[in-house]
């Protein structure tokens, strides 16, 4: 059954300064990125990709996804062993395609940690969790997008994992509020990844606010009779 310790939380960028701001907050797990998330940060170019990883590995003490570019099973194969030559915390990020579900086997047999991503349904995800990802990632606010439950889907992967004891664990992403993240910890979902944005809000309440202001007005008060 579903092991019940503290959900994870990594952030989706490939921003070092956000990377940092969450990390120092003592919460942070590891980091999830993308090439669209390195362009978003202007980083491109092989190299200066493979840099930003060591970069993010030196600051996370955690898991750090890596994606591949290649969508044919030998170019997967070829960039993932790579990608996790290049430091022990670098997960390989796979896409949801045939020849993804077979680099997935691959690695697993090899003992390289995998997360499949673009995942969109329960039968996509028992079919990672099959091929022994160490990772699945549904992304929850994409299906939002199109007025489909992302949130149910999270539920729906939680079941089927416990009732099988799949080891994959659940990394909900495409998260793009606090309730999100709030939703995913109540339904059990492993690991909860999004920009800093929802994870500073969840610091953020108006009483609190009110609460800490009225707090130090009597201190001034009673400090200056």
């Amino acid at each position: 059954m579903y092991n019940f310790t503290c959900m994870k939380f990594f952030i989706d960028t490939a921003n070092l300064e956000e990377i940092r701001e969450a990390n120092e907050l003592g919460i942070l797990d590891g980091v999830t990125t993308n090439p669209s998330l390195m362009a978003k940060d202007n980083v491109t170019g092989e190299e200066n990709i493979k840099q930003r990883y060591l970069d993010i590995c030196e600051i996370v003490d955690g898991d750090v996804s890596a994606e591949v570019i290649a969508t044919d099973l030998k170019g997967m194969i070829r960039e993932g062993e790579a990608l996790a030559n290049l430091h022990p915390g670098v997960v390989v990020k796979i896409p949801m395609i045939k020849d993804g579900i077979k680099a997935i086997k691959y690695f697993t047999d090899n003992r390289i940690r995998t997360n499949c991503t673009l995942v969109f349904s329960p039968g996509q995800a028992i079919l990672a969790a099959k091929a022994g990802a160490t990772y699945v990632s549904p992304f929850l606010g994409r299906l939002d997008d199109i007025s489909h439950d992302g949130l149910a889907l999270i539920e729906e992967l939680r079941t089927i994992y416990d009732n099988y004891h799949f080891e994959t664990q659940i990394l909900a992403a495409s998260i793009r509020h606090p309730m999100h993240i709030v939703e995913c910890a109540k339904i059990g979902a492993d690991v909860a990844t999004c920009p800093l944005k929802p994870i500073m809000q969840l610091l953020k309440h108006p009483l609190t606010d009110r609460g800490l202001a009225q707090f130090l007005e009597d201190y001034r008060k009673g400090s200056n009779p």
